[in-house]
């Protein structure tokens, strides 16, 4: 498969990028076969990530758009208008599939139309498909949506609300870490296991869930695509 014809993999990120690390490692392997990440997009400026794509080989083009900034920069503009910009970048890279790697803002509706092609920013041409949308989230199913999850899983093992914690990769939909699970992982917490244990096991269950999500839903694409 020439670079050309190789699945294309747009991802979003917040901060170090150790989700997005897994992902570069695993392109063009047999984890993450005949695709390529075309274009890593932060939300802070300082975002680790950044860099990470940047010394990748070959490079990954990077991109920046936070939130407050461009308010500022564009008055009168809203957090749906900020949304409707990410996806002009988003979809300027003509991916086939959009990863929120530890990405820390809730996407709006209209995002998510300019990803399914029915509402498209102004001199965006409409996509070929509807681009799937996935994001790894640090909780099981229905468990602990929103920030914070891993901390909130910890506490409520603490208190005996729960028996273990885990991570999951799902479709993106309007409601926030409400979308159909991909891939779901426990991870055992251990009596009297501090934080930064558990967290740091979770993590390395990431690493993992995040290139097999991504490969199962590319899987679909191509086989939607009748080759």
């Amino acid at each position: 498969m020439s670079s050309r014809e190789l699945q294309r993999i747009v991802v979003l990120i917040s901060g170090s990028g150790t989700n997005l690390q897994a992902l570069i490692d695993a392109q063009g392997t047999p984890a993450l076969p005949n695709a390529r990440i075309v274009l890593v997009l932060s939300n802070r400026k300082a975002a680790y990530g950044i860099a990470r794509a940047q010394s990748a080989n070959p490079p990954i083009p990077t991109a920046y758009l936070a939130l407050q900034p461009y308010l500022k920069s564009h008055p009168g503009a809203t957090r749906a208008d900020y949304d409707v910009e990410v996806a002009r970048i988003v979809l300027g890279a003509q991916p086939d599939l959009v990863v929120l790697a530890g990405w820390m803002h809730v996407l709006g509706e209209r995002f998510l139309d300019a990803l399914g092609g029915t509402v498209l920013p102004e001199g965006v041409p409409t996509p070929p498909r509807a681009i799937p949308v996935i994001n790894l989230h640090p909780a099981l199913p229905g468990a602990f949506d929103g920030a914070n999850a891993i901390e909130r899983t910890y506490e409520a093992f603490q208190c005996g609300k729960v028996e273990s914690g885990g991570a999951m990769v799902h479709r993106v939909i309007k409601e926030v870490d409400r979308g159909e699970p991909l891939v779901v992982r426990k991870v055992e917490i251990h009596p009297g296991e501090p934080l930064e244990g558990f967290e740091e096991r979770l993590h390395r269950t990431e690493w993992e869930i995040i290139v097999e999500g991504a490969r199962m839903v590319l899987e679909g694409v191509h086989s939607a695509q009748g080759n």
